[in-house]
């Protein structure tokens, strides 16, 4: 009997969703209080997740979920950015 990996599942802040990690991309606040976009999942610091869908992030960015979530200020620039990394994505190599 094959032993199945277990998938690892984080929630997405703007629909509320349970994904796969590897669907969703990592917001993180480091200790300084500096809030990026964390391709590799890996930077420390406290961390959110939104699915890699466009409807998401702009909700997240209308609401400002990720200003709430992190408590702290979430410049315009890790929206545009998310938006250039799903453009990057669905774009067909």
């Amino acid at each position: 009997m094959a032993v199945r990996k277990k998938i690892p599942m984080r929630k997405c802040l703007a629909t509320g969703e349970m994904k796969p990690k590897k669907e969703m991309i990592r917001i993180v606040r480091s200790k300084d209080g500096e809030v990026s976009v964390d391709i590799t999942g890996k930077k420390p610091g406290r961390g959110a997740y939104v699915s890699l869908d466009r409807e998401a992030i702009v909700a997240a960015k209308k609401k400002n979920i990720f200003a709430s979530q992190l408590n702290a200020e979430v410049d315009d620039s890790v929206y545009e950015e998310l938006i250039a990394l799903l453009d990057k994505e669905s774009k067909p190599q």
